[in-house]
């Protein structure tokens, strides 16, 4: 099983940052691909930026220019640098991971982090 925990939630005013992290840990042979997603109330889960295992990353058109997607292989570990964050930005924020587990590709999640961008 692979276990997701992220950090780095918080409140914060608008043009603001916060650098969200997320590491991967239990008993799996790698890690694939790793992205974030957010979900805001009453809406559906979108993506926001995603990572590929050779380090070339997506990003919705939403948040180009602004939020940064990296990985630490090494650890594991998925970070979100997000800057200029706007009152839309606000979201709870998950973590995905595709991991292979007994020669089978299966996907994670984590257990979210709320980000508010509030004056």
């Amino acid at each position: 099983q692979v276990q997701l925990v992220e950090s780095g939630g918080g409140l914060v005013q608008p043009g603001g940052s916060l650098e969200l992290s997320c590491a991967a840990s239990g008993t799996f042979g790698g890690i694939n691909a790793m992205g974030w997603y957010r979900q805001a109330p009453g809406k559906q889960r979108n993506l926001v930026a995603e990572i590929s295992g050779g380090g070339s990353p997506n990003y919705a058109d939403t948040v180009k220019g602004r939020f940064t997607i990296s990985r630490d292989n090494a650890k594991n570990t998925v970070y979100l640098q997000m800057n200029s964050l706007k009152p839309e930005d606000t979201a709870l924020y998950y973590c995905k991971a595709l991991a292979l587990v007994r020669s089978a590709v299966l996907q994670y999640w984590g257990q979210g982090t709320q980000v508010t961008v509030s004056s």
